[in-house]
């Protein structure tokens, strides 16, 4: 069976402290009961949460979504932004199977950032080491108005950005992100592969905007 590895980098710097990040919380348990009510999803999504404050640290593994425990999730420090990007590509490495001559490995992995401000650490080592790795889709979010947008656009082609991050907007922000891995899901169970853009996914809600 090949899987669909998504992994969620999510910012747990201190300005995430209070309501950002109990909606953070809230947000992936919604995502996780959703996913788990899909089929396709089930069978082929697989989940990894990697947080970023003061360092970065992946505090769930690629797990299947019926084995999937909720994690810890505390707001404090810096934004590590960088350092996440290579924790991300050096997990993925380790734990994405790929595909060889004899057989077909897991596909590109998903990758969905959600940060509220500016990277304090080497944001260009992380990116040198992001841009290694064989990514799907990667869409950034930059929630609130603290997050630079301009930065984002360093990581990825697809950036949307939240108003605020209330817990509202993030909630909204999360279900966009259930849905697409369900499109996802039911994309690669088809034959057609995983998405490359925007377009291929669920148009986003009102809170969600695209930044172009």
């Amino acid at each position: 069976m090949r899987r669909l590895p998504v992994y969620l980098l999510l910012d747990t710097s201190g300005s995430m402290f209070g309501e950002p990040i109990e909606a953070v919380k809230n947000g992936v348990q919604v995502l996780v009961s959703t996913l788990r009510q899909d089929p396709y999803a089930l069978e082929t999504a697989y989940l990894s949460i990697i947080t970023f404050d003061s360092s970065a640290q992946q505090v769930t593994p690629l797990t299947e979504l019926a084995a999937f425990q909720q994690p810890n999730l505390q707001a404090s420090g810096c934004t590590a932004l960088g350092e996440a990007l290579s924790l991300l590509t050096k997990k993925a490495d380790q734990e994405v199977i790929k595909t060889t001559m004899e057989k077909k490995g897991d596909w590109k992995p998903l990758v969905f950032i959600m940060t509220d401000g500016e990277p304090t650490d080497d944001l260009n080592k992380g990116l040198a080491d992001f841009k290694k790795g064989k990514w799907g889709m990667v869409v950034a979010c930059a929630a609130g108005s603290g997050a630079n947008t301009d930065t984002l656009k360093k990581i990825t082609e697809c950036v949307v950005q939240l108003d605020t991050a209330d817990s509202a907007t993030i909630k909204a922000f999360f279900k966009w992100v259930s849905a697409s891995v369900s499109t996802s899901s039911m994309k690669v169970d088809d034959g057609m592969g995983e998405p490359t853009g925007l377009s291929e996914l669920p148009p986003p809600p009102p809170e969600v905007n695209i930044v172009v």
